[in-house]
């Protein structure tokens, strides 16, 4: 039997997309949507990992878990920093409402 080669993901975002017109390549502003929620499902599986860890640590440590668990207790808190839906990364561009243009 042969295995096969490692398989490689493009991990980067588009090439091609420009924060200061997001509108303007409909394409490519797609792509990087794709990109920041499949950055913020590994962000929340990345947390969900650590959690159990915690939860494993709590009930085999007993009352000493305050000692032996610190550790990941800080890594849980710096990885659910930032994480969630409503806090995600996006420039601040995408947050503002539409700029209507008057004409003068």
């Amino acid at each position: 039997m042969v295995r096969k080669a490692k398989v490689e993901f493009d991990e980067r975002p588009p090439d091609d997309f420009d924060p200061k017109n997001p509108y303007g390549d409909p394409v490519a502003m797609l792509e990087y949507r794709e990109h920041l929620v499949r950055e913020k499902w590994i962000q929340i599986e990345t947390a969900k990992i650590i959690r159990e860890r915690l939860r494993w640590c709590y009930r085999i440590e007993g009352v000493n878990h305050h000692q032996k668990c610190r550790h990941l207790v800080d890594q849980y808190l710096e990885a659910t920093r930032g994480v969630g839906w409503g806090k995600d990364a996006r420039p601040p561009e995408f947050h503002e409402p539409k700029k209507v243009v008057e004409a003068e």
